[in-house]
């Protein structure tokens, strides 16, 4: 018996998550041909996507990682944003894409694409595996989304529940969550 099996029920299978990523590395290929690309991968929960989002995308770019927290350990967001990592180069004149692993509020995202905007890109657009949008509070446009999913809080490939279950294949829902 696998170490979750009580905990954990698959919501989307692995094969789907990785079809889906292959989809829009192959999506985001043909955008960005030709362009500077900088991949902005925001910890810890799209660390997972982002890297096989990276290794679907067919062309060279460029890796920053941006932390921000909005949970603080809980399965509901605080309302309250705050950078804990930032990016280590300037984003000005790139095309940067900021990779999510859920967008449910839009709050942090919100934030995210405000401060990323005033360091001046060439672009900014979102990658977001997983949007929810039963929950928004702020309208964020995602230009190369995952899955839509209901209200239900999700583990798994790179999601957590306090910090664990990030390693799980595949997006499970807790049970009893």
């Amino acid at each position: 018996m696998a170490f979750y099996e009580n905990e954990v029920g698959t919501l989307i299978d692995e094969a789907k998550v990785q079809a889906r990523v292959r989809d829009l590395g192959a999506e985001i290929t043909r955008d960005y041909r030709g362009k500077d690309l900088t991949l902005v991968c925001v910890l810890k929960g799209s660390t997972v996507f982002a890297m096989d989002l990276a290794r679907a995308i067919d062309l060279p770019l460029t890796m920053e990682f941006l932390g921000v927290s909005s949970y603080q350990g809980g399965t509901e967001t605080t309302g309250e944003v705050r950078i804990t990592t930032d990016v280590s180069t300037p984003m000005a004149g790139k095309h940067v894409l900021v990779i999510e692993d859920i967008i449910d509020t839009g709050l942090t995202m919100s934030f995210l694409l405000e401060n990323l905007r005033a360091r001046h890109p060439a672009s900014v657009k979102v990658a977001s595996l997983l949007e929810k949008p039963s929950r928004a509070r702020a309208k964020v446009a995602i230009d190369y989304k995952g899955f839509v999913i209901d209200d239900v809080f999700v583990v798994g490939y790179g999601l957590d529940y306090a910090e664990k279950y990030r390693n799980l294949p595949f997006i499970g829902v807790m049970k009893g969550k």
